[in-house]
């Protein structure tokens, strides 16, 4: 069975839950990517900042990003997934928690990320459409 390592993209970056907002969107910008991990002091996940969340919660309510940390948007526990679990387990957490990107832990070391562009490149189409149907409801 297909494991997260197997599908993951390698070496995401964090960014500190200190850092501001702006420089989140800053290295967004410059890795070309639309999410980052944060994560602590402690290296440990803290969650995730998607460009959706600095758009809505920080500029839409009026909130300087210059000003804002990125750890103040981390909600609750991060959801992860594994680097040893089954493309199943990331399956059932992306659809269950409605998410479209599952930070990849081995240990409590991010190794990587799982996008729904890496499911969709690694397993077959019935998987892939079940997938995208559970975070298409909402």
């Amino acid at each position: 069975m297909t494991t997260a390592r197997e599908i993951m993209t390698e070496g995401a970056e964090c960014i500190g839950a200190e850092e501001t907002v702006l420089e989140a969107a800053k290295k967004m910008t410059q890795l070309g990517v639309g999410a980052l991990p944060i994560c602590g002091t402690d290296d440990r996940l803290k969650g995730m900042l998607t460009d959706r969340d600095i758009v809505v919660k920080v500029l839409g309510a009026g909130k300087d990003p210059a000003r804002c940390k990125a750890g103040d948007l981390a909600q609750g526990e991060a959801v992860t997934i594994g680097a040893d679990d089954d493309a199943t387990e990331i399956l059932r957490t992306m659809a269950e928690h409605q998410v479209r990107r599952l930070p990849v832990i081995d240990g409590h070391r991010l190794v990587g990320i799982v996008a729904q562009a890496d499911v969709a490149r690694a397993l077959p189409d019935p998987q892939v459409g079940d997938l995208l149907e559970a975070l298409s409801v909402n």
